[in-house]
């Protein structure tokens, strides 16, 4: 069912000071970035990593309220998800319905709910 981690979202205060400790202090550098997504009330900059398409991305919150907003306030900078590399999503999520994992669903995003992953949540990502 899973192919492979395709991302790993961290939240940050500050797109512009996480992008630059992460170009100067780990060497990586922005694909893209930074970049405002309303719809998922985000800014974001994205650093990949190796050769099969996976990445970093680093999120600030457009406002308080969006999901990575409550979720810094809750918990400070740091991980925020590891998002998953499926074949379909729609198969993944009832196969893990039918297992009995908790599944968030949000417009056409899967998420498993951190209770069911020991803390961590966990994004399935569709990819052929």
């Amino acid at each position: 069912m899973f192919k492979r981690i395709d991302h790993v979202v961290v939240r940050v205060k500050k797109l512009e000071d996480g992008m630059r400790d992460y170009e100067s202090k780990l060497g990586m550098k922005a694909s893209k970035g930074p970049e405002e997504l309303p719809r998922l009330g985000m800014k974001r900059a994205v650093f990949p990593i190796g050769d099969a398409g996976s990445f970093i991305e680093l999120a600030e919150p457009l406002s308080p309220e969006s999901a990575i907003g409550r979720s810094l306030a809750r918990h400070g900078e740091g991980l925020h998800l590891v998002a998953l590399a499926v074949g379909d999503v729609k198969a993944a999520a009832a196969e893990m319905k039918a297992k009995g994992a908790r599944l968030i669903e949000a417009d056409n995003m899967v998420f498993v709910h951190p209770g069911d992953g020991h803390g961590v949540l966990y994004q399935l990502v569709e990819r052929k």
